[in-house]
């Protein structure tokens, strides 16, 4: 359904950050994309989405497709109403307003009354905390329930793929569980998902394909099982090395990538 094919972008007419990248999101299907920080996968999503100019970014060559329709320059309000909507890293809830009126907000572009309506019991059926909390105020929420707003908010729109940016940021390992669950039910409910991640071993457990991306490039992909297994994913991602043991968090952070994630 989506697909991205060697892609570059350029921040301020000088910053290369995307060097000739290709992914694909199939119709009903969970792709992640991992990285670490500066990596390029939030840049990935602005090209998807359309938000480069904000950022004074530009796709200087390569072209992103949905259904075979070239969507590379078209306005990102275009690109909702042809299904593709996001969750932005940090959940970025309207705070003042209340959980009800964030829902409201996010179903914008949605003018039929019945579908609206359709979209908002199936948030209110995933999200029972959403539905206790409507008339309360978003800046309030807990973490995690800001998180289940964003992504309820996205909802709203009726996205045939849904762009997570890191929805597990911030968040207890219990809600992370949580969060991983409503992810599966919702792709399970027929809406593509691509899942951009530095949590591995979420990502990986539930997407059908991964790709891993460092400085701008990718590096890898294929079955999530086998990059799970992967040595080298194991230990830049995982922090584990031979024997199982965890590294350090400065250990990981300096790891350097083997010659064939380079070649």
């Amino acid at each position: 359904m989506l697909s991205v094919e060697n892609l570059e972008v350029v921040y301020n007419d000088v910053v290369l950050v995307l060097r000739g990248i290709s992914l694909e999101v199939p119709d009903g299907k969970i792709v992640a994309l991992l990285g670490g920080n500066g990596a390029g996968k939030t840049t990935t999503l602005r090209a998807i989405t359309g938000l480069l100019d904000v950022h004074e970014g530009d796709v200087t060559k390569g072209e992103i497709y949905l259904d075979g329709k070239r969507i590379t320059h078209d306005d990102p309000s275009e690109r909702v109403r042809m299904g593709i909507s996001q969750v932005m890293e940090g959940r970025r809830v309207f705070a003042e307003l209340t959980v009800e009126e964030n829902l409201r907000a996010g179903a914008y572009t949605n003018r039929n009354g019945g579908k609206v309506k359709k979209a908002h019991d199936r948030v209110m059926t995933l999200f029972p905390r959403l539905k206790e909390r409507r008339n309360a105020t978003a800046g309030y929420l807990s973490g995690g329930e800001q998180q289940m707003l964003a992504i309820g908010r996205a909802l709203m729109q009726e996205p045939r793929i849904l762009i997570l940016d890191e929805p597990s940021l911030g968040l207890a390992p219990l809600l992370v569980q949580e969060v991983r669950d409503i992810i599966v039910e919702i792709n399970a409910q027929g809406t593509a998902v691509l899942l951009i991640e530095q949590n591995a071993n979420m990502a990986l457990s539930i997407a059908h394909h991964g790709y891993i991306m460092e400085t701008g490039k990718m590096v890898m992909d294929g079955d999530p099982k086998r990059l799970l297994k992967d040595e080298d994913v194991k230990e830049f991602y995982l922090g584990l090395h031979a024997g199982g043991e965890k590294k350090s968090f400065r250990d990981v952070k300096h790891y350097k990538r083997r010659k064939r994630w380079l070649s």
